[in-house]
């Protein structure tokens, strides 16, 4: 089956662009060509029994805090799933990093100098623009590619080298319909700036929302509106049943010291998504009577034996867990479980013996869906206690994998 069609803008946010729906990267686009990668010049396999796996992240750039904590997360996952040996299944795994930038053309051009080398595993990618062009590429090349943070919806089902160890925005907003209640009928307000990345949202929710029976409608800001009294008052006076709001940008104080002012806050369920830890000082005095719709935070997993660890090993190495720190460290579990089940260079058992593994995660049980390569997982609910640098998350809620599951898509091949 053809893979749907998916043409947004990739939309570069600042720090202040964590309290939006899709913080790590909703919007999407890229427009360097992927192409096929030179011929081998040194063994990527397990000649001397090791394997080589290429870490393609933002080490540096504007999503560079988000790169770290996945560059943690993965480190201490392979402690974990190697048990602290560094080895699997008698090979030893050797990481060589390598920094995109933020950029699709320099991620590619990374890829592409490591699958010369041999690699057969690449993981990585914060940014969703980056990560649907690594995708062909894996599939050109017949390398296992396992994405990062980057969120766009795009990628599961890409094909069939292709698999995503991070969540998805559908599960984002699914989250968030957890929040409303049986949809039909109900009134949906998305307010987010008149930009690519503000209209993403407003289509993603009436997609989501919209067809489970709710009434989508959107109050837009000019993005470079800097007085929003009068679009909190045209939210409020719509009377919506739950307000979704998506904005990115210097301007989120403001934003929401206007709908505190207004009485939004108090006047129905407003809901956004939550994060990492820099973002939380931004709602000051409205983050007590804000919503969270929430991928990660620490403690979110109730402090299962999986999460424990990860904690523990990003503090002894000198990091702090945060948003994405789960989703580098589920990458090199399911790096471990494709060379522990595949082999060490067979890239369509790798394949095979990650679809449809269910494994204990960080954030609880989670699942390689086998027809596209989703990572279906738990999504919480939060909400923040304590405002500026004293906030901190409060788990509400944890909606369970098959409820925030994103529809099935069939790999493109």
């Amino acid at each position: 089956m053809r893979r749907r069609a998916t043409g947004t803008a990739r939309h570069r946010r600042s720090l202040h662009a964590a309290v939006a729906l899709a913080s790590a990267g909703l919007a999407l686009a890229g427009c360097t060509a992927a192409g096929k990668a030179g011929e081998n010049d040194s063994g990527g396999g397990s000649k001397d029994g090791t394997v080589k796996v290429g870490l393609v992240y933002s080490r540096t750039g504007l999503l560079a805090d988000y790169g770290k904590q996945y560059r943690d997360g993965f480190m201490a996952g392979l402690d974990h799933a190697t048990k602290g040996t560094g080895k699997v299944a008698g090979h030893g795994v050797e990481v060589t990093e390598r920094d995109d930038a933020g950029d699709p053309g320099k991620a590619v051009s990374a890829a592409k100098n490591l699958i010369g080398k041999g690699y057969k595993v690449l993981a990585g990618t914060t940014d969703s623009g980056v990560a649907l062009q690594m995708a062909p590429l894996a599939a050109q090349n017949k390398v296992l590619y396992i994405s990062g943070p980057a969120a766009t919806d795009a990628v599961t089902g890409i094909n069939e080298y292709t698999f995503r160890s991070g969540r998805q925005s559908y599960q984002d907003i699914l989250t968030a319909g957890t929040m409303l209640g049986e949809a039909k009928g109900k009134k949906v307000t998305v307010l987010a700036q008149d930009s690519t990345f503000g209209q993403a949202n407003v289509a993603a929710v009436k997609a989501v929302l919209g067809a489970k029976g709710a009434k989508v409608g959107s109050v837009m800001a000019p993005p470079s509106a800097t007085d929003l009294t009068p679009f909190a008052r045209q939210v409020k006076a719509g009377g919506p049943d739950l307000v979704f709001v998506a904005w990115a940008g210097s301007t989120a104080p403001a934003l929401w010291t206007a709908l505190d002012q207004q009485g939004v806050l108090e006047a129905g369920k407003v809901v956004t998504g939550l994060a990492g830890t820099a973002s939380y000082p931004v709602f000051g005095d409205a983050g007590s009577k804000v919503s969270f719709l929430a991928h990660y935070f620490p403690g979110a997993g109730g402090g299962n034996a999986v999460e424990k660890s990860m904690i523990d090993s990003v503090g002894k190495a000198g990091g702090t867990p945060d948003l994405f720190t789960p989703d580098g460290f589920t990458a090199a579990q399911m790096v471990v479980r494709a060379i522990e089940e595949g082999g060490a260079t067979d890239t369509a058992a790798m394949v095979k013996a990650l679809e449809g593994w269910s494994f204990d995660g960080v954030k609880g049980k989670e699942q390689v869906r086998a027809e596209d390569h989703a990572l279906v997982q738990p999504m919480f609910v939060a909400k923040l206690n304590g405002k500026g640098a004293t906030a901190r998350p409060e788990l509400v809620s944890t909606a369970p994998m098959d409820e925030v599951a994103p529809p099935a898509k069939p790999s493109a091949g």
